[in-house]
């Protein structure tokens, strides 16, 4: 049983009416709604409509969430329907009809309604006036980014973005004050659809400069503290960016479970603008504290402290003990935020940490100091000392298990040899930039990473070696759905080539898995031994590339290429030795980042490889993994 819709009034009283039959005069409320479906939607993402909607399916889960059935409700999604294509463009759409038909166990209803979606207003022109006060290479910038595109629908949603992108360029060039408007020009033209032409008028106002900062809420925490913090130094000119900046540092603190900076007496606009920093401070103590038995590790006791602004100054210091019959040690850390400046920071890691498992034994004993400079947001220079003392060896049945060999080079243990035994002291530099905003799940910008690693020669050590590597990424919007995301890596380790021990097996590079490339397993690209087992090398040089383009919801999808190869030799590096993978993945958004699943396929096998001492019988690896490859 069924009802298209002919007359709203008569629709509903025959939906009345066969429901009251249906189920015994059952209360308003007990329908279940079992499924929507659209017909004749095309212009716009079906699941970004289907979420605008009060009216929503029931799970198909029986533990899932129930919807039901609420003709208010789906009268008024009738009209939401309508407003939902407007704003994006499409003002004569209209809902042609519906149907709502009960199932045969006349628990639920089936709904469907057809759309007519019409003609577009389509953005014929966008032009900029009022943006002098702008410098050329922003407001370029500006236009190159801005949300609005032409020859595309008229999005409402679009538009105000476009106005805040606008007011907030403004804001970062000393211009508080300044306000925005769209002006549109709506013309029909000679064919079916109707154009307008917008223009992005800004009214910057008057050039303002910050004035004194006021701060409130603090208790504990000096006020000493959170000014050397702040990047709004009086008199300097207004930016928005700078107000940002001193809230992610007093954030990045740890102290504060809310901080808020704003502007104050913006309506009397005045020349200097005074500024706001309210904060609420959390729990500066945090203690973790548990018992266990395990079968293999039987009594384990862990305990864990740590205390933010220790002796003040935002200090933040911590220690974690642990001991069961698997493994015992400390690890304590420090960090001191402010080292004679604000953008210097310093922090201390370490260790004193045994292992004892059947498999293998390890002890190490060091630690690693490291000081930061935060140039900006997006560019910082980290150097660190590192000095410890790693001694391993591996049980004999389990160096013989070839299955096992992956697991033990992830633990950074040596499955060549069986044994290592050494002092390690180094110094690393490493720098840092990028544009892009989210790490997790990138969509555009770039990020850049470069480090130098030195060992045993500044610093006299068991090991002696030097590490040198790059890793470029490149994010590129091609359009709302696509992304074009590039990596390249570039590495080499300089050592005595007469010493085969002066680089610890964990420093010597490998490829393949599902973050490199993806046609081989973990650790699966690099030089051979005699008998076909890798064994790691000193030279690495990567490339990947992936097309990232949304599906439907929260599914989306990839095709990537990836190549590179590791060689034995220190800058050994030939192009003709590239291997090289293709494939395919999925994506799920998830709120702690997409899920992936990767299938990659080798277009020149390793001929002589051994993959858990077998030679390998497929060309093809599966990936299963939480964010994306790079």
């Amino acid at each position: 049983m069924g009802f298209a819709r002919t007359h709203p009034v008569c629709f509903w009283a025959a939906l009345a009416g066969s429901v009251m039959m249906a189920v015994a005069c059952k209360e308003e409320g007990t329908i279940l709604v079992r499924s929507i479906t659209f017909k004749g939607v095309r212009a716009v993402d079906e699941s970004v409509l289907r979420n605008a909607l009060a009216t929503r399916a029931s799970s198909k889960l029986p533990w899932g969430a129930k919807r039901y059935f609420n003709r208010k409700a789906f009268d008024d999604d009738l009209k939401r329907i309508q407003a939902f294509y407007a704003d994006r463009g499409y003002p004569n759409a209209k809902v042609s009809g519906f149907d709502v038909k009960l199932n045969p166990r006349q628990d639920g209803v089936e709904a469907t309604i057809t759309i007519t979606e019409g003609e577009p207003v389509v953005v014929a022109s966008l032009s900029f006036a009022g943006f002098d006060a702008v410098p050329e290479r922003h407001l370029n910038s500006l236009k190159r980014n801005i949300p609005i595109k032409v020859k595309q629908p008229r999005d409402r949603q679009l538009m105000l973005s476009a106005r805040e992108m606008a007011l907030n360029e403004l804001r970062d060039h000393g211009y508080p004050y300044a306000t925005v408007r769209i002006e549109e020009v709506v013309e029909d033209t000679a064919g079916a659809s109707t154009e307008a032409r917008l223009t992005i008028v800004a009214v910057p106002g008057k050039l303002a400069h910050f004035g004194p900062t006021d701060i409130q809420g603090n208790e504990s925490v000096g006020e000493n503290v959170i000014r050397r913090s702040l990047t709004l130094k009086p008199g300097e000119i207004y930016q928005r960016t700078l107000v940002q900046e001193t809230q992610r540092r007093l954030y990045g603190m740890s102290l504060f479970q809310f901080v808020n900076v704003e502007p104050v007496m913006v309506e009397q606009q005045p020349d200097e603008v005074p500024m706001k920093v309210t904060v609420a401070e959390g729990p500066h103590q945090r203690v973790n504290f548990s018992v266990g038995y395990g079968s293999e590790e039987h009594a384990r006791v862990d305990a864990e402290y740590h205390k933010l602004n220790f002796f003040g100054g935002a200090r933040s210091a911590g220690a974690h003990v642990r001991w069961s019959s698997l493994d015992r040690g400390v690890r304590l850390d420090f960090n001191q935020p402010y080292l004679f400046d604000p953008h210097l920071s310093m922090g201390w890691q370490g260790q004193d940490w045994l292992t004892f498992t059947p498999a293998y034994q390890s002890t190490i004993i060091g630690s690693t100091v490291t000081a930061m400079f935060q140039v900006d947001r997006r560019n910082s220079l980290a150097f660190s000392v590192t000095t410890e003392h790693d001694k391993s060896s591996i049980a004999a049945e389990v160096l013989s298990d070839l299955k096992l060999r992956n697991n033990l080079i992830a633990l950074g243990l040596d499955p060549v040899t069986g044994e290592q035994n050494g002092t390690l002291n180094s110094l690393k530099l490493e720098a840092r930039t990028g544009t892009a905003e989210n790490i997790v799940d990138a969509r555009r910008g770039y990020q850049l990473s470069a480090s130098l690693e030195q060992a045993g020669r500044i610093l006299p050590g068991t090991f002696r070696y030097t590490v040198v590597s790059t890793d470029a990424r490149h994010y590129l919007p091609i359009s709302n759905r696509l992304v074009l995301a590039s990596r390249l890596q570039m590495a080499n380790i300089a050592a005595p080539a007469d010493d085969p021990t002066a680089v610890p097996f964990s420093k010597r590079f490998f490829l393949g898995g599902a973050t490199s490339i993806r046609g081989w397993g973990r650790y699966e690209v690099s030089p051979l031994s005699d008998s076909g087992l890798p064994i790691g090398g000193r030279s690495l040089l990567a490339f990947s590339s992936e097309l990232r383009g949304h599906i439907h919801g929260n599914f989306g999808a990839v095709a990537f290429l990836d190549t590179g190869n590791v060689w034995a030799a220190s800058w050994a590096i030939r192009p003709g030795d590239l291997r090289y993978a293709i494939g395919s993945g999925l994506r799920y958004q998830t709120p702690i980042g997409p899920v992936r699943f990767d299938v990659g396929y080798q277009l020149n096998p390793i001929a002589e490889l051994l993959v858990n001492g077998q030679p390998q019988t497929r060309r093809w690896r599966m990936h299963f993994s939480i964010g994306q490859a790079f």
